[in-house]
């Protein structure tokens, strides 16, 4: 479809093209990835209000950040530009994390990193930025803030050029990730590289965030709601939010159950917290009582569980390097922790294991 044939009165200040016009995301043929619009709360969030009231942390704020948010399309515009009305309790500039476009490179046969969007310091309204293009039609990723909220969106396109869906993935149904400020991402540089969003681009296929920094605390509200969603892995990956081994020990079966009982089937990777440093010992308990659900539903006959040991994540002579803070991964981090996700989530999506 053409650009031209969408409505033009949407003109926000600043400095952009005046021969653009202004597409909300909410229309088609824009898909939108691992986030959904709340008209009550008149934005974008993860979760609904309802199951985020239930909780005893910071769910019911973070709920709202988009993390792991996706727009995607297709478009040979010769320009390519976005516009964003942001919340009220926004993190975006108080992590440094705005927005980015990646875009599917002929060169490399993938997609690549494309272009930044990040808003200014102490940012109160709107923003947005554009860039110019090559104009060849190819697939592009908006990819949405890890600390933001946002409530409306826009995206600029020539007024000739075409608009169409993005080339569907190739598994449609979502891995969805439970866990904490690291499954978040928190500091990872920009959304693109928060693992989970590193595994799609390796696997193709789609996913859902809902990591909460310092709060996923398996609250059996939030673990049925996940329950209840449309999946095709699920990844549980809540440890360093867990106070001690003892809550790990009292949640993490009760989450297997809840998970299971209302999937027979699905595969289930249980993840413990990465550890920087080889002398350190504080995940080893920890780490154990998430194996303990792990081998106690292999030994039920469970054909469908699976264990990622955080340990083995940094394991480069320069793991010191990989955390911004010894506990959060930075992208150097990130992309380690995607690497053995990957390697696990390539079997089951294939069908391999």
């Amino acid at each position: 479809m053409k650009t031209s044939s969408y409505d033009k009165t949407f003109t926000p200040a600043g400095d952009f093209p005046e021969d653009v016009v202004w597409i909300n995301v909410k229309n088609a043929p824009f898909s939108i990835h691992g986030v959904f619009f709340d008209e009550a709360q008149g934005q974008f969030v993860r979760m609904e209000q309802s199951v985020a009231d239930t909780t005893k942390g910071m769910v019911k704020d973070l709920h709202r950040c988009t993390a792991g948010g996706r727009i995607r399309f297709r478009t040979d515009s010769r320009y390519l530009g976005m516009y964003a009305v942001m919340g009220e309790h926004d993190h975006t500039t108080q992590m440094n994390h705005g927005f980015d476009l990646s875009h599917y490179d002929a060169n490399f046969g993938r997609e690549t990193y494309a272009y930044s969007f990040v808003p200014p310091s102490h940012m109160k309204d709107g923003f947005g930025a554009g860039f110019h293009t090559d104009g060849v039609m190819k697939d592009y990723v908006l990819h949405m803030p890890t600390h933001g909220e946002v409530r409306e969106l826009y995206v600029a396109l020539k007024p000739d050029a075409e608009v169409e869906g993005p080339t569907p993935y190739r598994h449609g149904s979502p891995v969805v990730y439970y866990g904490s400020s690291i499954t978040q991402g928190s500091c990872a540089s920009r959304p693109a590289n928060i693992y989970e969003a590193i595994v799609s681009r390796k696997l193709d296929t789609d996913y859902v965030n809902l990591g909460f920094s310092g709060s996923a605390l398996a609250e059996e509200e939030v673990i049925k709601y996940i329950a209840s969603l449309d999946m095709s892995v699920f990844v549980c990956d809540y440890d360093h939010n867990a106070p001690d081994a003892e809550h790990l020990l009292r949640t993490h079966p009760r989450v297997y159950d809840i998970i299971r009982e209302a999937k027979p089937t699905l595969p289930i990777v249980f993840i413990s917290a990465p550890n920087i440093m080889p002398d350190y010992t504080w995940h080893i308990p920890r780490r154990d009582a998430i194996r303990s659900t792990y081998e106690n539903a292999k030994a039920k006959g469970d054909r469908n569980v699976y264990f990622i040991d955080g340990e083995t994540f940094f394991d480069i002579p320069d793991r010191d390097m990989c955390t911004a803070d010894t506990c959060h991964p930075n992208d150097l981090g990130m992309y380690l922790i995607a690497e053995k996700v990957t390697a696990v989530l390539d079997g089951i999506l294939n069908g391999e294991k």
